[in-house]
């Protein structure tokens, strides 16, 4: 547990595969426990103070609820109230809500902002999601996939990441990199992920012995895959480009001629809020090798390990 106790929480790239392993036994442990209704307040009287600068259901929701079910308290404040970098600098709200709380969720759009605000801090800062990366989302992923195929370990696997390089593409690579699963890449040209997180999450899969493609070809991403992934064109902030994004994407969606190519028991996920009809139809997300639902709720129980791991609880 001291591995992990105080530690910031800002990108999978910072973890090692033990740190991920130690997250997923205790992500387990506590689902079964809730299964059960067994009481499991490891972060009695703990407090987690969430900035949101972006919309969030799933994000906020887990988060809260699950401090709660740990014992502690989850205050949200939106970027209306507390004016992050505006009405205050983030350093001076950094200092002041590691005097009330004992860890920091933020939500923003410049992960530049994580990194000062982590920067300031004397609690765990958690990035909650930023332009650049969403930890939180990869890691219930990759407890998903583990989980759904039952195995011990990823290694022999491939996803499928298909649509746009973004995000939750930048942190999928960095976990599959320190998981040890194949991944490949399929997005048009122009919008492969960002260089610098390129360069990262391959020296990681070097050091894995496994490798990650980027392709512009949906079809040969999907053939033979056990997972196949993907999310939204146009993310928020890209609402301008959304017309244009659903043009250059449009043989990017993932449907059932798409699913076919992959294994039988592929799985297909998709970190939501999906656009049905677009990067993925209806009958995909709601076919029955989608286990789309069954990763949004494991947001909940990865990140009650996280906290409770950060937090020095249990």
């Amino acid at each position: 547990m001291a591995k992990l106790s105080g530690k910031d929480f800002i990108s999978v790239h910072e973890l090692t595969s033990s740190d991920i392993g130690e997250i997923f036994n205790l992500a387990a442990d506590l689902k079964e426990k809730q299964r059960k209704q067994e009481k499991h307040e490891y972060l009695w009287a703990k407090s987690l103070a969430m900035i949101f600068e972006k919309p969030s259901t799933r994000t906020r929701v887990s988060f809260e609820i699950g401090m709660w079910q740990l014992g502690g308290l989850a205050i949200n404040l939106d970027q209306e109230a507390i004016g992050l970098g505006v009405r205050e600098s983030i350093g001076d709200v950094a200092r002041t809500l590691s005097r009330y709380a004992d860890a920091i969720l933020i939500r923003t759009f410049a992960h530049e902002k994580v990194a000062e605000l982590a920067q300031h801090a004397s609690v765990p800062v958690i990035n909650g999601l930023s332009d650049l990366y969403h930890p939180c989302q990869a890691l219930a992923d990759m407890f998903t996939v583990k989980e759904k195929k039952a195995v011990e370990g990823l290694r022999g696997l491939k996803m499928a990441y298909i649509g746009d390089g973004n995000n939750v593409c930048h942190s999928l690579m960095l976990a599959a990199a320190k998981l040890g699963m194949s991944l490949t890449i399929a997005v048009p040209k122009g919008y492969e992920p960002k260089s610098e997180v390129v360069k990262v999450a391959f020296g990681d899969a070097k050091a894995s012995g496994i490798e990650i493609d980027i392709l512009n070809d949906p079809v040969v991403a999907a053939k033979d895959a056990d997972v196949i992934y993907t999310d939204v064109w146009a993310s928020m902030g890209q609402e301008k480009e959304s017309r244009k994004r659903k043009k250059v994407f449009a043989k990017f969606q993932v449907n059932q001629k798409l699913v076919d190519l992959a294994k039988k028991d592929v799985i297909i996920m998709h970190c939501l809020p999906a656009h049905r009809g677009e990067e993925i139809t209806a009958e995909v997300i709601d076919g029955p090798n989608s286990v789309v639902f069954d990763q949004a709720e494991n947001r909940l129980h990865v990140q009650k390990a996280i906290l409770t791991l950060l937090l020095g609880g249990k």
